[in-house]
């Protein structure tokens, strides 16, 4: 007797879990933080000042045995802690993707100027790896696939092609929003309004 086979329910996609932008005393942006992690700091207080519109969620805990009210805590979507950080977090250099170069350089090719989704874009490297060119912020652009093969293992000049803008090395606060991870409104504002001058994310 032939069995049936029955279809599992699809499964909803899970929702983003918020996270807290932790900063330094001085505003200097740190990590990201659960919300869980950013209760312990308020409880411990630990927290200097916080920022955003609305708060990011409201955690409930136990009830006062004296009044039965519950307690209730609010975590803001940004918060700095007390005490100074061991080393200049701005001589730290950002960790280096495929996704956040990308991002820096706004899906744009660096050679022909078009537009491009994630997947059709390459990381090219001006100085080829077969020259010595490292992998680094300042020697790769967004590229695409026919930009990229044509160039091949020359530099620009020898290909005949030009570069239509320079790569560079994203600050403290470009590197969080280069994470765009779901990253509120508010806190989107809070960072951007901190970029350099010539950052391509404003």
């Amino acid at each position: 007797m032939p069995r049936t086979v029955t279809e599992a329910p699809a499964r909803k996609p899970l929702a983003p879990t918020p996270r807290v932008l932790q900063l330094d005393l001085q505003g200097t942006p740190q990590s990201w933080m659960p919300l869980e992690q950013a209760a312990v700091h308020y409880a411990s207080g630990a927290v200097a000042w916080d920022a955003g519109l609305d708060a990011l969620a409201t955690l409930r805990g136990g009830h006062n045995a004296a009044t039965g009210r519950q307690s209730l805590l609010q975590i803001a979507p940004i918060i700095a802690l007390r005490g100074v950080s061991r080393i200049n977090l701005f001589d730290v250099v950002p960790g280096l993707t495929k996704r956040r170069l990308l991002r820096r350089d706004r899906h744009t090719c660096a050679y022909c100027g078009g537009v491009f989704g994630e997947e059709l874009l390459q990381c090219e490297h001006i100085v080829p790896q077969s020259r010595g060119g490292a992998t680094s912020w300042t020697n790769l652009v967004a590229a695409c696939a026919g930009c990229n093969g044509y160039k091949a293992d020359r530099l620009p000049e020898e290909a005949g092609m030009r570069l239509l803008y320079l790569p560079y090395v994203p600050s403290r606060y470009e590197s969080f929003l280069l994470d765009g991870r779901n990253v509120r409104a508010d806190v989107h504002e809070w960072l951007a309004k901190r970029l350099p001058k010539g950052s391509r994310l404003h």
